[in-house]
């Protein structure tokens, strides 16, 4: 995920897993797992550590990333997104042969829908864009934003509702981000030359600042550095047949989300891809 500043609002979320020891997994203070990577000024600690606030204003947005690196496993955290017109803002979450798995937060107008942009990077390309209107004013409380990564699927998860899946499609010759430790970095950060509406819309700076909401860290996956028998053991949870697919309920909830708030997919874009990419054809 691109870490420059831009004119607009980015909340960059983004987790990945890798070569580990022991599982490690519980709900944690900021400072237990997570360090600040930019602009120490602008995130500012709450509740004993136990969320933070991050501030964009017209002298810097910031940003952090997590101590460690892991291999498969789940991330989640509660974030409560900038309210009122926060065009051009992004929040982003995500990780050169490069591994990537991104939520961005793209900014709106005041009354406009959050859109939310995830994106994939597997043994160096990305380009893998979708985008999804959330049904629900993001601003006004805390949401869960989670990404399961195990050997068979990467799943981005909105309230536990999927609203992505990567189907590990290796037997076809598919890439599939499977080796290489990721980092779980966060940045706010202004991106006004594209976030909203393709940069129509642009920041309004006396709206600043603009501050958006972390809590609830959880990171459960395989820590490096360790023995690497931990990334390839089965019997971790997250390897568990209950997650091998998206259950009954999770696949019905799957569906309507493509059926009633995507409003972007790459598979379906043939200006940019006249040939459709091999992993949508073998389903995603």
């Amino acid at each position: 995920m691109t870490m420059a500043l831009r004119n607009a609002f980015v909340l960059l979320f983004s987790c990945v897993l890798a070569i580990s020891f022991c599982v490690w997994g519980k709900p944690a203070t900021f400072l237990d797992d997570f360090q600040i990577t930019w602009s120490d000024s602008h995130i500012r600690q709450i509740d004993g550590g136990k969320a933070i606030q991050l501030v964009l204003d017209q002298n810097s947005g910031c940003g952090f990333a997590s101590k460690r690196k892991y291999l498969f496993g789940r991330v989640s955290m509660k974030i409560k997104l900038i309210p009122g017109d926060s065009a051009g803002t992004m929040n982003s979450d995500t990780d050169t042969l490069r591994d990537e798995l991104d939520f961005e937060f793209l900014g709106n107008r005041s009354g406009q829908p959050y859109t939310v942009q995830t994106n994939i990077y597997a043994h160096g390309k990305g380009d893998r864009e979708q985008r999804v209107n959330l049904w629900f004013d993001p601003s006004a409380d805390f949401h869960t934003y989670t990404i399961m990564w195990n050997h068979h699927h990467i799943v981005f998860y909105v309230d536990d509702v999927p609203i992505r899946v990567y189907k590990n499609n290796e037997a076809r010759n598919i890439p599939f981000p499977k080796f290489q430790p990721m980092g779980v970095y966060s940045t706010l950060w202004e991106a006004d030359d594209w976030a909203t509406r393709g940069g129509l819309e642009k920041i309004d700076w006396s709206k600043a600042p603009f501050l958006a909401y972390y809590k609830d860290f959880d990171i459960e996956g395989c820590p490096v550095p360790g023995p690497a028998s931990c990334a390839s053991n089965t019997g971790n949870w997250w390897e568990g047949s209950t997650y091998q697919a998206l259950n009954a309920m999770e696949a019905r909830r799957y569906r309507w989300v493509r059926m009633n708030h995507m409003i972007y997919d790459y598979c379906t874009d043939k200006s940019r891809y006249p040939v459709i990419p091999p992993e949508c054809i073998a389903g995603i």
